[in-house]
Order: structure tokens, then sequence, then C-alpha cells
């Protein structure tokens, strides 16, 4: 595929293959997702494809590995060592070579390790290893630079001697041999032969642009296999003519202009092909966290072995500095861990035994031993790879605009180039003339520059959350999260810390009252018992050791400390026990207007004071909703307490809307009839109890410390604890949203601009004539345009 215009084609030939029910392709990445209700061979899909000039590759799980052996004297021993690897499961293929004593493997992961093989041929009596790698990618990176740049040098030589004469009174030098005046038969052949080196150098576009016009599927490379075909065929005839004693057709010679379009359209895809290479940074940095040997614990003995090598249960010494292999619990060791690298937070975190750590993570300053609790696509680094590659390929609603544009542009364009030279040619009877414009008209309307002007910005933009901890789930919900104008919060845990704490408290002896409250509670569970005893510790006070503790149903917890009752719980505890409430009634009434929980705390015959409990709102909660607001998205906070309680916390962040009272199976009713108010709606949440309004909502962002289950049901979730990525995820959005929308501008500009003026309109009006180079030169400029502008967002805060 080289343009939308191939990615739309191949996505309505697969489509209309009997059992597709879905099928999406990324041109970009140069895949196809295609969802069939039941097995559909490969070969069914590359049987309709191919007849287009597409094939279709299926993406494998399996991996290949060369392997050195040692030991092997003879062809029976090399046998002997293929034999055995073949023999084992998981191993697709195993092929041994003698002269250079090694395998090549292509065998499945998840079925065998490489430590088996390993293992398997000592046991053959021979030696493995792995040899270090060749990497030789860099060779080929290197050809592709000498095959661009020896292009283009063809061309500066091919264009210097076609242009010599066109320049008006200015008069390039050349050689006699080659002059055009001088010898005519030479100017026309040097030309011919540095045009057919770049053509057959570019024989690709030939090949794939002809190919895809016969089966009615046109593409770029066809614009430009026509356009530069008609050129090179052209500047032949007047070479015959030329041959023939015609010293005229010098000026009929197209040449250049055929081998300089190939040349720069050459150039323009290496330079689009660079840039997009950019795009795949965020993947990449995520890749590059993996660290790719790790020190495994056995019997004592430290060994390095490959991290893929690891196992669930295995024991790995992680020293300071390292990078942690795999995912994992500490069982020895303390260290400061920065995990920056996959939440954004700035500060590292302490880890203790028992503790878990994140593969990827870095290891800062203690030596650490771990035990492997997930491997290979189970670690959180490999669902966050999986998670934004899935949604650089999912295609956002605005894509398939320009993907249906695409599919009718380039048939669109040979008919507007067609009508365009013919016309010209019955009003000026010049085929010289009559050819530039269609060679530049086909030229110039190159639909790359609007196939990538949405998967860029997207692939940028995915790339650029996951640098912030925000991972987007698809290109529609980054398209979405900035169209959106009401966001609902789920309120314990989102915009509150989820946990109750002791806010004040109401007593002559403040310590005393806390400390024989701790007493009472410090053997239960309860929220509320445990924020009373982290409150005491807190304040470091030493808890008294109460007795015969026991639990009052719906009323609080009675015990005896120094043969003294000690009572801790409502007011009406404190009643049953005919004890007089008047001198903190007024405090109580107070409190719970502010929506606090009121502990009453009483010892002996006397009541001691209260305590206020209640969930504290997140420091940057109210920030985060001003900033909602002044963007005038309405925001709607949501819960299960009661509305006075509810009203309270909601005031005191700036929020008005209160929806109170929701059970968990009625947050996605409620999510309904704001949809149905016309309202596109997010939520915010981060329990399992969300999971419905998260899956109803128009988009749904959940907290990445949540639960599992409400992760999964979102569209969007923020690995940081921190409401604030709610606004910063809104403001990518409508920065990638308002980037693609650059992006299509100018290559729809660009294309209503350029089309006309190469069809001559400008000469029309006695303005100058389009050259088919400048054409192709524009052409290219305008795909590197287009993704230099998405590569803009790298540098979003």
């Amino acid at each position: 595929m080289s343009c939308s215009a191939c990615a739309a084609a191949v996505e309505r030939i697969c489509k209309r293959v009997d059992g597709v029910e879905h099928a999406e392709v990324n041109l970009v990445m140069n895949q196809a997702t295609i969802e069939s209700e039941q097995p559909i061979a490969i070969e069914t899909y590359n049987e309709a494809l191919q007849k287009a000039g597409f094939t279709l590759h299926e993406i494998h799980e399996n991996k290949e590995i060369n392997l050195q052996i040692n030991g092997m004297s003879c062809s029976s021993c090399s046998s002997a060592v293929e034999r055995v690897l073949n023999r084992m499961e998981g191993i697709e293929q195993a092929n041994v070579n003698l002269l250079t004593n090694s395998a090549h493997i292509v065998y499945d992961p998840k079925v065998v390790k490489v430590s088996e093989m390993l293992h398997a041929i000592k046991k053959a009596g021979y030696e493995g290893s792995i040899p270090k790698n060749q990497e030789p990618h860099i060779e080929t990176k290197d050809r592709v630079n000498l095959k661009i740049y020896v292009t283009l040098a063809l061309a500066a030589v091919l264009l210097y001697i076609g242009m010599s004469h066109m320049l008006g009174n200015i008069e390039l030098p050349l050689p006699a041999f080659i002059h055009y005046e001088k010898n005519p038969v030479n100017f026309a052949l040097i030309q011919m032969i540095l045009a057919t080196l770049i053509l057959i150098i570019g024989k690709h576009f030939f090949i794939n642009g002809i190919r895809s016009l016969v089966h009615l599927a046109p593409n770029m490379d066809t614009l430009v296999a026509i356009g530069t075909g008609s050129a090179y065929l052209y500047s032949w005839y007047s070479f015959i003519t030329i041959l023939e004693g015609n010293m005229h057709g010098v000026h009929g010679l197209y040449f250049e202009s055929a081998g300089v379009v190939v040349a720069l359209v050459m150039f323009g895809k290496h330079l689009e092909a660079r840039s997009k290479q950019k795009t795949y940074g965020a993947i990449q940095a995520l890749l590059s966290l993996r660290p790719t040997t790790t020190v495994l614990l056995k019997n004592g003995e430290e060994i390095v072995i490959d991290s893929s090598e690891a196992m669930i249960g295995d024991t790995l010494l992680v020293k300071a500095g390292e990078a942690i292999p795999l995912d994992g619990v500490i069982l020895e060791g303390e260290s400061s861990v920065d995990e920056s690298m996959l939440t954004g937070e700035s500060m590292p975190l302490d880890k203790h035994a028992g503790d878990s750590l994140i593969g990827g993570t870095l290891n800062l300053t203690g030596r650490i031993q771990m035990e492997v609790t997930a491997v290979s696509e189970d670690t959180v680094l490999s669902k966050i790879i999986k998670m934004v590659e899935e949604a650089q390929g999912k295609k956002a609603p605005i894509a398939r605009i320009a993907d249906r544009i695409s599919l009718y542009f380039v048939p669109t364009v040979m008919v507007i180039a067609l009508i365009a030279s013919i016309s010209w040619f019955i009003a000026k009877q010049d085929m010289t003339f009559s050819l530039t414009i269609f060679v530049s008209v086909l030229v110039i309307a190159c639909p790359c520059a609007l196939g990538l002007a949405t998967p860029t910005a997207i692939m940028v933009g995915t790339g650029k959350a996951a640098q912030n901890g925000i991972f987007m789930k698809s290109g529609e919900a980054l398209e979405t999260a900035g169209s959106i104008d009401t966001i609902v919060f789920d309120k314990t845990g989102t915009l509150t810390m989820g946990k109750p704490t002791v806010v004040a408290m109401e007593s002559s002896d403040k310590k005393q009252l806390l400390a024989l409250a701790s007493a009472a509670e410090s053997g239960s569970k309860h929220p509320l018992s445990i924020a009373i005893v982290k409150a005491a510790e807190t304040e470091k006070l030493e808890i008294p050791k109460a007795e015969q503790v026991m639990t009052r149903n719906g009323l609080g917890v009675q015990a005896m400390y120094q043969d003294q009752p000690l009572l801790v719980g409502n007011r009406r505890l404190m009643e049953k026990q005919q004890l007089s409430t008047k001198a903190y009634t007024e405090i109580e009434t107070q409190w719970q207007n502010k929506g606090y929980t009121v502990v009453w705390v009483a010892y002996g015959k006397a009541v001691l004071g209260l305590l206020a409990i209640a969930d504290q709102v997140k420091e940057e909660s109210h920030e985060v909703i001003e900033n909602l607001l002044k963007q005038n998205i309405d925001v709607i906070m949501m819960t299960g307490d009661h509305p006075r309680s509810a009203k309270t916390i909601a005031v005191n962040i700036g929020i008005t809307h209160v929806i109170a009272e929701v059970l968990p199976e009625g947050k996605g009713e409620e999510i309904k009839k704001l949809q149905s108010q016309g309202k596109r709606v997010a939520m915010v949440g981060d329990g399992i109890n969300d999971a419905v309004a998260l899956t109803q909502s128009d988009i749904g962002i959940a907290i990445g410390s949540g639960s599992d289950v409400a992760v999964e049901s979102a569209d969007i979730v923020l690995m940081k604890d921190k409401i604030e990525d709610v606004w910063t995820a809104v403001r990518l959005s409508r920065a990638v949203m308002r980037n693609i929308k650059q992006n299509l501008f100018w290559a729809f500009f660009y294309n209503t601009l350029g089309i006309p003026i190469a069809a001559g309109i400008l000469y029309l009006f006695g303005g100058p004539l389009l050259n088919p180079i400048f054409a192709g030169a524009a052409m290219a400029f305008s795909s590197v345009s287009v993704v230099s502008n998405a590569l803009r967002l790298r540098y979003f805060k």
C-alpha cells in the first residue's frame, strides 16, 4: 500500500469476503485487522487482494532465533541436533548448518523456551549458545539511503542537462559532445540513459501502479506511473525524430520530467517514511524499558539469563541502578523505585518486602531479591504496549471521512487529467503542451497527504498521552474526549481520597479523646475504626489496651478500660447509657451539615468529646473542576452518599450539579438520562460499581489504581492516581483534533489549488504553466509537511 486510496481499496475488498463482519486497515502500520464469523484461510483474502495488486501476510506469534552449535564434526552430528530440536513441542522448524555451526529455529515462545533448546542440545552431546546480535537492519537502512542518494544524484545531472536550454536568456554551459545544438543526438541519448536508470531504480511505481489500474483499484503509484510513463514514452518518440534528422525534436524531450519526478517522489516517500518512523517513538520508548538480561538466583548461584527466559516463581536479583526485568514482588531487601516511565510520577516510591514491582521501572538505591509474578504478554508493560499499539491501529471516525474521499480521489484526478490534456490539445494542437498538462495534474494530485493526515496525528497523540501516563484504547477515544460537554465524576476514590480520615476533634483533652477512642477501635477492620487508629498513630500517641471490647450493632463499640466503661459510637449509644449530650449537640449538627460522620466518645460517666470523620477531597480536585468549567464543560458528581453529605463535598470543590443516593446498578441509567438530553458524556470512576457507567458513557475514563473491571471497561486509563489527567486528556484530544483538521485542511487546500494550476487555469489567463518537476516537488512536500505538522504534537505539555 502506498496511499490512502490503497488502504481504502484493501478494506473494501476484505469486507466483501464471505463471513467477514468487520475490516479495518491502518496505512501507517501497513496492517489490516479483520473480524469474521468463523476462521477464514489467508489464501481466501489473498485471492481477492492479489487481483488488485496487494498481498496479505498473516502476523504469526512465532519467533526466530539463530543458535551457535559447538562440537559438530560431520553431517551426522548436524542431523542429530536437527532431529532433537524438531522433536521438541513448540518448534515449528529447525535447520542446522554444519559449515557455519549454527541452527536457525522457528518456534512458539509460549510453548518452548530457548533455555530448553540449549538443554536438549547439551543432552545430545553438543554445546549451544546464543550469538551476539548481528543487527542486519543497519545494512538494509544503508542500502536504502544509498539508493535514494544515487537516484537524486542522477536526477540532478539529468535536470541540469535537460533544463540547460530552457531558462530563457540564461544558458547553462555544457560540453560540446552533449550540447543540444552541436550534438543533439548525444544530448537526447544521455538524458534517455539517465532517465532509464532512474525509472529502473523506481520500477516499483510502475509495477504496482499498472497492476492496480488493471484491477480497477488505482492509487498514488498509478498516478506517478501513468504521468511519468507518458512523458518518458513521448520523449522516446522525440528521440527517434532526432535520430531521423529533426533537430527541433530536442524541444519535445521530457526525459528530465520523467526522471526527476520519479526521483522526487522517491525522496518524498523516503522523508515521509523517516517521519512516520518517529511516530513509533512511544512504542519504541516503552520497548526500550525492557532489560535484555537479568540475574537468576538458583541453588545459591547467580546466573545471568535472558529476561525472556525467566519464569513465574523464579527468584531474580536486581541491583541498584538496574531496570526491573519483569513484574513481581520483593522477597528481600528494600529500595526506592522510579516508576515515572510508566506513571509519569516524578517522585520515586519506597519499596519493601511484599511490595509489588513493575517490569521496566528503575531500581534506584538498594539491592533486592524479587519473585516473578508475570511474564511475556501478562506484564503491565506488555499490556500497556499492546494498548498503545491497538490505539494507534484503530481508526478515529474522522479518519473514515478521509478514507472515503481517497477512494474516489484517484479516479477523479485521472479523469480531470485526461479531460484537461484533451481540451488543451484541441485548443492548441500541441502534443507537448497537452502532455505537460496531463503529467502535471497526475503528479501533483498525490493522495498521500490526505491519507496520512489522520493516522500520523493519532499515532503521535496516543504516544504523547502514553508518555504522560494516559492510555487511550483507540483513536475513537482520542477523538471523542475532545468533543465531550459533560463529565460525570464518581465521588469516592476519584474526587476524594477514598479513605475516611479524622478531620476534626472537639474536647477539652483531644489527645486523651483520640487515645481512648483508638483503644476501643484498635481491633476493628471497619473503615471508621481504621481512620481513628491511623489518626492516633499519626499523632504518635500511645494506644492503651482496652478490655471486654464488644460491638453494639447500629450504635458503636463498648469496652472497659481501668475498670471504667468506654463508649465509642453515635449519639444514640450515649443516650442509651443515659449520658448527657447537650454540650456537644450543636457541634454535631454543624459537622453533619458539612457532610462529616460524627463519632461520640464517653469514658466513665461523662462524654469526653466528638470526632469528625470524612473522606477528604483530593487537593487537585478544585483546580481540575475550575479548568473544566472554564471550558464550558458541565461537571456532575455522582455518588451513593446522602444528598446533604454529597452536596457539602460538591460545593467545597466547585460542583453545583450532584446526583446522590445512586445504587451501583443505577449509575448507567443516570448516564443514559444525560445522553437522552443530547449531552456527550464522559464518566470518570475507579470502582467495580462504575463499570456499567463507564461502558454506557460516550467516553469512559478509569483511574489506573482502581479495579481491573473499571480499567477494562474504560476507553481511557489514567495510570497516575491524579484526576488532573482528566483535564490533560481533554486538552490533548483537542490538540490532536486541531492538528488533524489542520492537516486535512492543507491536504484539501493543496489539491484544490494545485490541480487547477496543473490543469493550466493560470496559463489560460496569461499566467505561468506548472512544470511536472515542480508538481513532483510540491507533491512530496505536501506529504512531508503533513507528517511534520503531526510531529509537533510531541511538544505538547
